[in-house]
């Protein structure tokens, strides 16, 4: 079996290896150190969670063993998707560098470019950066990329999620035609390898996996969800995330909840504190100290739940996450692969619970025509306690209790409404209408005929209208009772 010594790596890298307790490199970094040693560019596609990071950190240190950096030219270049995963491979750096002299730089934003600027000015062997923030630096004219010897970047397929492959292409073309090329990825999509026909020179193709597979250590299932209203489907999703949770028990150490949205991921943290559980959320629009803070506690145990946006996704290391929960399911099929990498990492075993409702149906089927295999399913722990609790299982869900049916009142016909007899609607219209017109005389000699004005001759119509601009008021009786009933008419001949 391939162990660290076999692989000619500076004995200083060595040492701290050792010290960092690893013996034996993972299929991915005994397959891809070699060739990168010997100066080769490196195509590397492994699932998450296989060690990656080391893969081009380790041999990256020992090629820059020797030379100096320059002020503002780094000599090599390490690109990353997000701070958190840039953030990472730097302290990975530090752990494997402590015996060299290398210096360092972490470009991310939310970070002051004053502080930046200066390592910068020093001069740096190990440039780590997101793209956003590298070009901002070069544009700014405080960085110069010709001087790069080795480039990583690494996963590439969280790049094209991002929109950052324009930016991608542009940094390699700032790069020396010469420079060695390390690209990793966890999926390999058109666009991916368009980039690295376009960018890597015969490069050595290192797969230790199958594209978009999960480790086998991860226990896999899915829940499904049947909300019993619309608008109590958010509540009920929630109370079954709550149900899974504590169904784990003990098992549970520490687990990441995984939502689609950001505003989802507050919300979820918000009612998972409000019911008493240890959690904390993170995801792109919190200030970079909140989730430096969020995260370490995390690392540290002092934080039991963790609950993020696809911003932790990718590449975080927390070697110890016994449990993945995926409150929704992922649009884009690749992105559960790497949700579920947080669990089950280096061997260990994992767990991964997704809750799906009606309408992921097409998402889900997306994530399982990835895997090419069905995701087994678990029983809906609020709705399977009991056979009864089973059937009616809305009723429980929504914490109140079905109503017992009475067919008796069922079959009963509805009862019909009483009408009032038509000789008596008329009547007290008739009334009505009489004691609102005004006593006139000319009320009192039409009395009984009741004929419209504009029957009587040519002028009815003319002269009805002028007693009714005369008329002080105009009384409604409401909306059934037509305009013309609600004014009055004298009655005025013709001569």
């Amino acid at each position: 079996m391939t162990k660290f010594t076999d692989l000619e790596l500076d004995p200083k890298v060595l040492k701290a290896i050792a010290e960092a307790g690893y013996e034996e490199p993972t299929p991915i970094q005994s397959q891809a150190i070699p060739p990168a040693l010997q100066g080769r560019d490196v195509l590397g596609i492994a699932q998450t969670g296989t060690g990656k990071t080391a893969g081009f950190v380790l041999p990256m240190i020992t090629m820059l063993g020797k030379g100096r950096a320059r002020a503002r030219m780094p000599r090599s270049l390490v690109l990353a998707p997000t701070r958190e995963l840039a953030a990472q491979v730097a302290e990975n750096f530090d752990t494997y560098a402590k015996y060299t002299k290398l210096t360092k730089a972490l470009l991310i934003g939310g970070v002051s470019f004053k502080e930046q600027d200066k390592l910068i000015d020093r001069g740096v062997d190990v440039l780590i950066a997101t793209p956003g923030r590298l070009l901002d630096h070069f544009e700014r004219g405080k960085l110069m990329l010709t001087g790069v010897q080795i480039m990583v970047v690494d996963e590439a397929d969280r790049m094209l999620d991002m929109g950052f492959i324009p930016d991608i292409e542009r940094i390699f073309k700032l790069t020396p035609f010469t420079r060695q090329t390390l690209f990793f990825s966890a999926t390999m999509a058109r666009e991916i390898e368009r980039i690295t026909n376009e960018f890597l020179t015969n490069p050595a193709r290192v797969e230790v996996a199958r594209q978009a597979t999960t480790a086998e250590t991860i226990d896999q299932h899915v829940v499904e969800l049947k909300p019993s209203r619309r608008d109590r489907a958010a509540s009920e999703k929630r109370a079954l995330l709550r149900a899974l949770i504590d169904g784990e028990g003990e098992k549970l150490k520490n687990g990441i909840v995984f939502c689609n949205r950001k505003v989802d991921v507050d919300v979820v943290a918000k009612s998972l504190k409000k019911h008493g559980y240890d959690a904390a959320p993170i995801h792109g629009d919190l200030d970079q100290s909140v989730r430096t803070r969020t995260l370490d506690a995390f690392r540290d145990g002092a934080l039991k739940l963790l609950i993020a946006s696809d911003v932790a996704a990718r590449g975080l290391d927390v070697p110890s996450v016994s449990h993945v929960f995926n409150f929704d399911v992922p649009s884009h099929s690749e992105d559960y692969v790497h949700r579920i990498g947080r669990t089950g990492r280096a061997g260990r075993a994992g767990c991964a619970l997704m809750i799906a409702a009606p309408q992921d149906d097409k998402n889900l089927a997306g994530v399982e025509a990835l895997l090419q295999r069905q995701i087994p399913r678990r029983d809906n722990p609020l709705t399977a306690k009991t056979p009864e609790a089973a059937e009616d299982g809305k009723a429980e869900m929504s914490g109140k209790p079905d109503r017992p049916e009475k067919p008796e009142k069922a079959n009963k016909p509805a009862p019909k409404r009483r009408r009032k007899k038509p000789d008596d609607a008329p009547k007290a219209e008739e009334a009505q209408v009489e004691a609102m017109q005004p006593e006139t005389k000319a009320d009192e000699a039409d009395e009984g005929t009741k004929k419209p004005a504009r029957s009587r001759g040519r002028g009815g119509r003319k002269q009805g209208d002028e007693d009714r601009r005369s008329d002080d008021k105009v009384v409604g009786m409401g909306d059934h009772v037509p305009d013309f009933l609600t004014r009055s008419f004298t009655d005025r001949r013709v001569g």
